[in-house]
């Protein structure tokens, strides 16, 4: 038995689905991409509409006596709509038994055999390449300064499309945080505009990350299948389709079915080759997401879960391994370096993958590296557009492994680049719509207002957001409001960004520094819970600035980093209204959503009781800046760091 190729074109959008009932004779010679005529009768059945192609096959053999075909072998493959692609149709055959009948259902012309050696073609190394990003955060139009001036996805479209052209094979991968955490333009409308663009983009595979959870298990199935949102519909006025690639989380488990609540891993094929793209997210999702969201699920270990997979992709025949990781680690390199080397958890998991595993595309730190560790290459691409991945390997046609050729992260240079006018197109479409309430002035600044904190671990703009989250709840009682450095994912500058004056804030700066849409929470606690609550800031035997809570006004307390961990604030200096707590006396703190489900491992908060609902947090900032003339930058004087 043996197989011919023949070729034909095919118009975008149509696939023809082909049965192959008749008799060819062929002398025994190798044949390569003939194209179809009525030598080869092919009926066609039926016409459907399917975006999808049979790959490519450069030669077959083709015996020298008469063979009859016996069925249609497709592979398929997919490929953008737009782009007409040469279709192969793939004969099984037999040698026939009987004399070859001169009717079929189509004319048919006979050729005399010409008796040659039968040959079979060796296998073939590839040459792929992938192209890589991670941690997007719906920054459809985001530019920025950095790398030159890069940004946008009508750009990042351009720049991808030029690196896609001069390989025959290639494919685009995403390492979470795709959506989730966005500005205005895309968070307004529930982050379809992001899927929409991505599509367009032909992105091929999204590994789910912590932020793609940040709404719930149920939205984050709607943007895979599409859908109109359950409460606002839809907002621009069109259906959504959901996504076209497809979303991977392998350590993310329904805890009602025990299945994963995506795939585990993808599997494509390149020039006969296959190629598994396994994706995880971090196993401490589940500490960083609001528990409701991420109710029902467990965030398995990645490490152990990778590991499980090799013996069924082995099984699968696949020795070609790519995780898709979004948990992060950072590195004093450049972007395309390693520097003194790969820190954090993306370096440790990576030191127990099976052998197996030959590159791990990472992200959710927003660094930009490219490192090797064990003999496994690890990259990260930055964040929101700005760089992304190329790497070039090489698939060998005869172990099927891969072997990493050359690796670069290169800038979404906007630098004579002439932008995807469909991306472009979709971008103005969502801005419009959005105009009015993004452009929508709602206050005043006299300065910058930054994030950075000072030695204790106390920074301006988080003394500006904790005054403003009291004042939204002093109606529910609350003395101090509590909130989270990692929720604060922008700065307040003083120079205009767009339509508005020097000084004026406007309504998407304010949502760009509260992105999520978590709600105030009003509970008690008492005094003795709120030391505890400040000594869960630092947990680690290592001294870090990087859990402190920023505090409201009134409230003040001392640390000391040389005190061993449990014992590092002294309850006596805790103060409100310059008056120290008592250990068993109760006060009404507020706090976001987020830490009162007991996010990033503040547990004492779930402890509180009596607890009050409120407005969202970005409507409690625009409300504190509505409410007064100005905004001065916080004072940093709440928190005080002894050693």
């Amino acid at each position: 038995m043996t197989q011919l190729a023949r070729t034909i074109r095919i118009v975008p959008g149509i696939a023809l689905v082909l049965s192959a009932i008749a008799l060819v004779a062929c002398g025994g010679q190798t044949r390569q991409q003939a194209p179809i005529d009525t030598a080869t009768p092919i009926v066609v059945e039926k016409i459907v509409e399917v975006e999808k192609v049979v790959e490519k096959i450069v030669e077959v053999a083709v015996p020298a006596t008469p063979i009859v075909i016996e069925k249609i072998v497709e592979k398929e493959v997919e490929v953008p709509v737009e782009v007409i692609r040469e279709v192969v149709v793939v004969v099984t055959a037999t040698p026939a038994s009987t004399p070859v009948p001169t009717a079929t259902p189509m004319a048919m012309k006979t050729q005399a055999p010409v008796p040659l050696p039968a040959t079979t073609a060796e296998p073939q190394d590839v040459q792929l390449r992938i192209i890589a990003i991670n941690d997007l955060h719906g920054h459809i139009a985001t530019s920025s300064d950095a790398f030159g001036g890069v940004g946008r996805v009508d750009y990042l479209a351009a720049n991808i499309s030029a690196a896609r052209a001069d390989y025959e094979h290639s494919v685009f991968v995403s390492a979470g945080d795709l959506i989730g955490g966005s500005p205005l333009v895309s968070a307004l409308f529930h982050d379809e505009p992001t899927i929409e663009a991505m599509n367009l983009m032909g992105l091929d595979i999204n590994s789910v990350g912590n932020h793609e959870f940040d709404d719930g298990i149920e939205e984050l199935v709607r943007m895979q299948q599409g859908g109109a949102h359950p409460t606002d519909g839809d907002l621009d006025g069109d259906p959504f389709a959901g996504a076209d690639f497809q979303f991977l989380a392998a350590n993310v488990i329904d805890d009602r079915t025990g299945n994963t609540v995506f795939p585990p891993y993808a599997i494509r094929e390149f020039g006969g080759v296959s190629i598994a793209f396994v994706g995880l997210t971090l196993e401490g999702t589940a500490n960083i997401v609001a528990r409701s969201s991420v109710e029902g699920l467990t965030f398995a270990n990645v490490a152990e879960t990778v590991n499980s997979l090799i013996p069924e992709l082995r099984s699968k025949g696949i020795e070609a391994v790519v995780v898709l990781l979004h948990e992060g680690g950072s590195s004093d390199g450049g972007k395309d370096d390693c520097g003194s080397g790969l820190d954090g958890a993306v370096a440790e998991i990576t030191a127990q993958l099976d052998d197996a595993v030959d590159l791990v595309i990472a992200g959710h730190t927003n660094d930009e590296f490219v490192c090797e560790i064990d003999g496994k290459w690890i990259t990260m691409a930055d964040n929101a557009g700005r760089l992304f991945t190329v790497i070039d390997v090489t698939l060998d046609g005869t172990t099927k492994d891969l072997t990493v050729q050359d690796i670069r992260n290169l800038p979404n240079s906007q630098d004579g680049v002439t932008p995807d006018p469909e991306l472009t197109a979709l971008i103005e479409k969502y801005e419009a719509l959005s105009a009015p309430r993004a452009n929508a002035v709602i206050g005043r600044t006299t300065s910058d207002i930054l994030r950075q904190p000072n030695e204790a671990g106390e920074s301006a703009l988080g003394d500006v957001i904790a005054d403003a989250h009291l004042e939204a709840t002093r109606e529910a009682g609350a003395v101090v409001a509590f909130m989270n450095r990692g929720g604060m994912r922008n700065d307040i500058l003083f120079a205009s960004s767009g339509p508005e004056s020097d000084g004026e804030l406007t309504y998407a700066e304010a949502f760009s520094v509260h992105p999520f849409g978590n709600s105030m929470v009003t509970m008690t606690l008492t005094g003795r819970q709120i030391d505890t609550l400040l000594e869960q800031q630092f947990r680690d035997e290592d001294v870090t600035t990087r859990g402190v809570l920023q505090v409201s006004r009134g409230f003040s307390y001392e640390w000391d980093g040389t005190q061993p961990v449990g014992a590092r604030v002294d309850i006596s200096s805790i103060k409100i209204s310059g008056v120290a707590v008592e250990p068993d006396a109760t006060y009404r703190i507020t706090t976001n959503s987020f830490l009162a489900d007991g996010g990033s491992g503040f547990s004492v908060f779930t402890e509180g009781t009596d607890r009050t609902g409120g407005i969202i947090d970005v409507e409690a900032l625009a409300a504190y800046f509505a409410s007064a003339n100005e905004v001065a930058p916080g004072p940093q004087d709440r928190i005080m760091r002894l050693d």
